[in-house]
This record gives structure tokens, C-alpha cells and sequence, in this order.
């Protein structure tokens, strides 16, 4: 004998008692979207790390001191030039333990991570050299072969490590760390995480150059950010863009020698030491544009191409589908090329 299906359909009466209550919600629903959509849009910027940042991000909240104080915590923890930073007390061999400083944890465990993946190409333990080459503490007076070779003897991010004391343990205690092609980057995270606490839906972080994104603009579009035209002018004074990115909900980060050099006995010096040879880069690559989910990472890899040359970036961007890059370089010919990944391409639109 079958059994007899059970009447499940809701009493009349109870569906009308619920009704004002769905009503009530779809209300309070409408009226949170409208008060975020007529959310205003601010516009902050100010100077870290030398350079100048600019954040726009929507909330009715002035977060201006707190990003100063936490982009502040970041100098504290990575500036060479802040005598009381946890990487000047690791470069002078005070007796700090590093550890202790998240900041400074978080960022040396990434940099060495990314300067195994890159076979060196990344290195915080550059700094000797790139002071040598009149960058960092620019004393303007390039070193002799004899020099670059001495110097060379105290790098290498194998010779350095962090016990579990905290404190960090070099091959020579005369080896120094640079964290100057990643604490932008870092900055930028670090300032998108502020946001997110404080339930910022749409923003854009910048700071010299190096970029993080969330949401859509204050037209309701995705994040678009322009990639420069490699120029001999120092100065920017003639920018042209080769092409716009969208870059929402991702880190950006481009490093370039067509802008940051100097010149000596007639002689010009870009500003990327390759950590292989204790010179800079003499190579075809004028700027490499990296996205990446996180800045610093972005930050670390675009010096990286800059150092490794096209061929190799190629086959390390083959290797890891988490990064995109867009690079700029000459041919056999002189010509501007470009040469960027596959699934960088929905993310493209060309300047006509």
C-alpha cells in the first residue's frame, strides 16, 4: 500500500506573517546599497620611502592618520635610511631580534623565497653594490673591477637566514640587506589590508609607482592603470602611454632603467645591479610590468625580469601561472617591442 505524500505547503497565514518581514528586508537591503553607491570617494596622498604615495578609496571614514601610522611601522621596519629601523639594526649587527618585527619577518621570508625561484636574479644582499654603483646612499663614484669582485664575496641571499631566535645570521658580518625593490610593494599591502578592516570595498593604493586595486572606481568601472612609454627623459616631462591595464582586484608593480640612471665620464649607469655579476644590467629589457595577487611579490619580480633578460622572465612566467607581466624591450633592430602573457591579453586595451 502507498503511502500517502505529506501536504507540505505553508499555511496562508503563515506566509502573510512573514511577508513584512521579507519586505522589511529587501527595504534595508536597497537602502545599504544606495548609502554605499552615494559613499564618497577620497583622495589622500602624502610621502613614504622618498616617494609619494596616492590612495583613493570610498568610506565616510578619514583613514588618513591611520595609514599614515601603519605606512610609518613599514619605515620603521624596512628603511635603510631610518637609523632606528629593524633593518638598519640587522646592517649595523646591533643585537635586535628581527623576528620579533612581523613586518620585517613577512617580507624577508618572501624575498627569499622569490630570490631561490629567480635563481638569484632577486637578492636583498645587493645593497653593497648598488651603494658602490652610487645608488641608495648615492656617493656618485662607480667601483673598479677590483671593487665589484670584493664586494661580490658579501652577497648572496643562501648566506643569510633568520634562527629560530628570531635574530638574522650572516656568512659575514659585513653583509648588508636592501629591501628597496620590494618595501613599496609591501607598503601597498600593507595599506590595502588596512582598508579591508575597515570594510573598504573600493580603492586604489599607489606609492611610486607600484600599485593595488580593489572594486570599481568612482564611475562604477574596474581599475585602469597606464603603462609607460620607455623614454630617455629622466625627468618625465614627455609621458606617453603604451597601453592601458585593468588592474582591479590585483597588485601591479613596474620596474624600469629608461628613467632611473645617471651619467659618469660620459658613461650611463641603469639603476639594476645584476647580483650575478656585480654590474648593471646591460640587456634588451626597458621596463617589466608584473601583476601579481600581492604587491610586494609583483614589486620583487619585476626587478627580477629586469635582471634575468626576456628569455628567461619568458620561461619563469611559464613556470608560475599566479604572475602576468607585460615587457618592453628592443630588438636586433633598436625597434620597441612588447611581449606580454597570454592571459594578460583580456586585461589590454591598447592606446590608439
Amino acid at each position: 500500500m502507498k503511502k500517502e505524500k505529506e501536504d507540505i505547503r505553508v499555511p496562508k497565514k503563515q506566509l502573510l506573517w512573514q511577508l513584512p518581514f521579507l519586505l522589511l528586508l529587501i527595504v534595508g537591503t536597497i537602502i545599504i546599497v544606495r548609502q554605499h553607491r552615494n559613499m564618497p570617494y577620497q583622495r589622500i596622498e602624502g610621502m613614504v620611502f622618498g616617494t609619494v604615495y596616492h590612495i583613493t578609496y570610498q568610506s565616510d571614514k578619514d583613514l588618513k592618520e591611520a595609514i599614515d601610522s601603519e605606512l610609518k611601522k613599514v619605515d620603521q621596519s624596512l628603511s635603510p635610511f631610518n637609523k632606528e629601523s629593524t633593518i638598519t639594526h640587522v646592517n649595523n649587527n646591533d643585537d635586535v631580534v628581527a623576528g620579533d618585527d612581523k613586518m620585517f619577518r613577512e617580507v624577508f621570508e618572501k624575498a627569499l623565497t622569490i630570490s631561490a625561484a629567480t635563481d638569484g636574479a632577486f637578492d636583498i644582499t645587493v645593497a653593497p653594490l648598488v651603494n658602490a654603483w652610487g645608488f641608495g646612499f648615492k656617493n656618485g663614484t662607480p667601483p673598479d673591477s677590483r671593487q665589484v669582485d670584493s664586494l661580490r664575496a658579501l652577497m648572496g641571499y643562501e648566506k643569510v637566514s633568520m634562527g629560530r631566535d628570531g635574530r638574522i645570521k650572516k656568512a659575514d658580518p659585513r653583509m648588508m640587506l636592501d629591501c628597496g625593490a620590494i618595501a613599496k610593494g609591501y607598503g601597498c599591502d600593507v595599506v590595502a589590508r588596512l582598508l579591508r578592516y575597515h570594510d573598504v570595498e573600493n580603492f586604489i593604493i599607489e606609492i611610486g609607482g607600484e600599485i593595488v586595486s580593489r572594486g570599481k572606481n568612482a564611475e562604477s568601472n574596474p581599475w585602469r592603470v597606464g603603462v609607460t612609454k620607455p623614454t630617455d627623459d629622466s625627468l618625465a616631462v614627455n609621458v606617453e602611454r603604451e597601453a592601458i591595464i585593468n588592474v582591479t582586484d590585483m597588485a601591479m608593480a613596474t620596474s624600469g632603467n629608461y628613467r632611473n640612471f645617471y651619467y659618469k665620464d660620459g658613461k650611463k649607469y641603469a639603476h639594476t645591479i645584476d647580483p650575478k655579476t656585480g654590474y648593471p644590467v646591460q640587456h634588451n629589457i626597458l621596463s617589466a610590468t608584473v601583476l601579481a595577487k600581492d604587491c610586494a611579490t609583483a614589486d620583487a619580480y619585476a626587478t627580477s625580469f629586469m635582471v634575468m633578460g626576456l628569455e628567461r622572465a619568458q620561461k619563469l612566467l611559464e613556470a608560475h601561472s599566479e604572475l602576468m607581466a607585460y615587457l618592453i624591450y628592443t630588438d636586433e633592430k633598436g625597434q620597441y617591442q612588447v611581449w606580454y602573457s597570454p592571459d594578460l591579453e583580456k586585461k589590454i586595451k591598447k592606446e590608439e
